[in-house]
């Protein structure tokens, strides 16, 4: 999927959220675990009630590959119904990966080409020649971490090298990058504070916000200092909508508090 048409689809749907498919099977509802497949259940009712007020889902795969090949299959089933039934969605596997040379190229194969998502997520920490492979794919894009929503952000992230913070250092390289305009940046929610110098250096950049919810981040003012001419953001709720109900209706409830985040962006846009 190209930017254009990510930016099409959030002007379309007034939304540009972003649904975190987190599956615990703990958290699920009770009923969903007689099934074959109770992950992909869980997932498929969540996407057919919410696929219209979001622009965008994003799986976690350490919540997929924690239950091993059952948990990879589900996977593998959650991205292939997205792509056939639902194939304006932008997808993002959320795999925070990042190894040098051809490690980093099988790990961008594995997602891109093998599960065909749209994006995937990746650590910075071992520099160019571990983010480049990801970059090489056309139309597909890399999100980098750039400044997190976790309490140990604060352990590397914001500490000052040259008088500049880490985070800094880190988008301001990746831009010099080959083929970085593939590249998005994930920054935290509950980081509002830091968007505006965010913007300063990646004006146009698309940001991947987790936090917002559960995490206590606010919409509000992450639109205040994060949005672009193109919108520019996709804020991420997880736990927040998909465990809204362990009840039967739990995807209907799901869909309620989607909307309301949804109605939340629309004047924004």
């Amino acid at each position: 999927m190209t930017t254009q048409e990510l930016v099409a689809q959030i002007r379309k749907k007034k939304s540009f959220l972003c649904i975190g498919l987190d599956v615990d099977l703990d958290k699920i509802p009770s009923h969903l675990l007689k099934e074959e497949d109770p992950i992909f259940a869980f997932n498929k009712a969540i996407i057919d009630a919410t696929h219209h007020l979001c622009v965008a889902y994003k799986p976690n795969t350490a919540f997929y590959e924690a239950y091993g090949i059952k948990g990879w299959k589900s996977l593998e089933r959650t991205i292939t119904y997205l792509n056939k039934n639902y194939p304006e969605i932008f997808t993002i596997a959320d795999a925070k990966r990042g190894d040098i040379g051809n490690t980093s190229t099988m790990y961008a194969k594995a997602f891109f080409e093998d599960l065909a998502f749209d994006s995937v997520t990746v650590a910075p920490y071992m520099g160019k020649d571990s983010v480049e492979p990801f970059l090489a794919f056309k139309n597909k894009h890399t999100i980098m971490l750039a400044l997190t929503s976790n309490e140990g952000a604060f352990d590397f992230q914001t500490k000052k090298i040259d008088q500049k913070e880490v985070y800094k250092h880190v988008l301001e390289t990746s831009k010099n990058w080959k083929n970085s305009e593939n590249l998005m940046y994930v920054v935290g929610a509950t980081k509002a504070e830091y968007f505006k110098e965010i913007r300063k250096i990646v004006p146009n950049s698309f940001l991947l916000v987790p936090g917002v919810g559960a995490q206590g981040g606010s919409l509000e003012d992450v639109c205040k200092y994060g949005l672009s001419e193109n919108i520019g953001l996709l804020i991420n709720s997880s736990r927040g909508i998909i465990y809204a109900s362990k009840d039967e209706n739990f995807a209907e409830k799901a869909k309620e508090q989607a909307k309301e985040l949804q109605l939340k962006m629309e004047k924004f846009i």
